[in-house]
């Protein structure tokens, strides 16, 4: 069954048992499934990554089944799905888990895809997409916490707040705890406060690495990696930045396949990209073709799952490649 996001909150989890998130939004879907399941689940929350359950299917299958799991409900949720799960979720579908939620996690699944047919036609599945924010909405974000909170704010500073969250909701609520944390002392927010509590100093330094990666401007690539000293607590945010800006590269590059300009493209764009940022981008458009983008966004999967089991050489790995993405050849246009 299809449910719009901004619905979510009006279903009974009791009634059903397997839900499917799938959409470019990170932000929102992590606040739905933290809202809506994982403050009644608390401790009993399990999380897998696709393939760890491919890899293990049986083992995975079994221990779903098995009663000792179900001693009390639990909550799963299985990260980074794609078609190649379908068979283990209509199996499962298939059997009493009345104990269990389970909440799988996709970026874009097509109208084709078997998975998004199933959870959409299915009278006890949730299908619910999850577009990116653009502009108007983050701004909305704003305009509505700083009236609950009676905060004073101009619309020209909220604008600059929305604007250096880079259309990420999640970097806004953060920003938004911190300006409200500040506002204790004072109830008048400007410009100045914005700039100064806005300390994105690390979101534009991974945001300027992954924009030359993804421009392809090797030499760029390795001075930012030089200059910067990066740890391995940094790996996640660098990934995270990449996924994003090569998610906006897919849709710019899907944009203008239906017979528009780049030019055009870029301009009309939502979330709308930064003046200063489109020429970079425009330089990342010529440097990839639509195949190699979907291609690189699994691979960008694979090298978090692969940091987070060698924690200690993460920053190594990252950088590695980040500089191999740099060095492939561009498209023959």
């Amino acid at each position: 069954m299809i449910q719009k996001a901004f619905e979510i909150n009006k279903i009974d989890l009791k009634k059903y048992n397997l839900y499917l998130f799938y959409g470019e939004n990170e932000g929102y879907k992590n606040e739905i499934i933290r809202d809506k399941f994982e403050k009644i689940y608390k401790n009993q929350i399990y999380r897998y990554d696709e393939k760890e359950i491919l890899d293990k299917k049986n083992e995975f299958y079994n221990s779903i089944l098995s009663k000792s799991f179900f001693e009390n409900e639990k909550l799963i949720i299985i990260l980074r799905v794609s078609d190649k799960i379908i068979d283990t979720i209509e199996e499962i579908s298939s059997k009493n888990i009345e104990d269990i939620k389970i909440i799988l996690s996709a970026n874009i699944l097509e109208k084709k895809s078997k998975l998004r047919s199933f959870f959409e036609k299915g009278k006890n599945t949730i299908c619910t997409a999850f577009y990116a924010d653009n502009f108007q909405t983050l701004n909305n974000i704003s305009l509505n916490f700083f009236r609950e909170k009676k905060i004073s704010i101009s619309q020209q500073t909220v604008n600059l707040l929305v604007e250096r969250c880079k259309g990420n909701r999640e970097n806004l609520k953060n920003e938004l705890i911190k300006v409200e944390n500040f506002s204790k002392n004072r109830k008048i927010i400007n410009t100045e406060d914005i700039l100064k509590l806005t300390n994105l100093s690390e979101n534009y330094s991974a945001s300027e690495l992954t924009d030359n990666c993804l421009a392809k401007n090797i030499k760029k690539t390795v001075n930012i990696l030089n200059e910067n000293n990066y740890s391995n607590e940094d790996c996640i945010l660098i990934l995270r930045t990449l996924l994003i800006k090569t998610k906006r590269l897919l849709k710019l590059q899907e944009e203008i396949k239906n017979n528009k300009s780049i030019d055009q493209t870029i301009t009309n764009f939502k979330p709308p990209i930064f003046w200063k940022d489109k020429e970079i981008v425009k330089t990342q458009i010529l440097n990839w073709s639509l195949k190699d983008i979907e291609k690189l966004i699994y691979k960008i999967s694979d090298i978090e799952l692969l940091t987070k089991k060698n924690s200690i050489n993460s920053i190594n790995i990252i950088s590695d490649f980040l500089l191999n993405t740099a060095i492939t050849e561009k498209p023959n246009n």
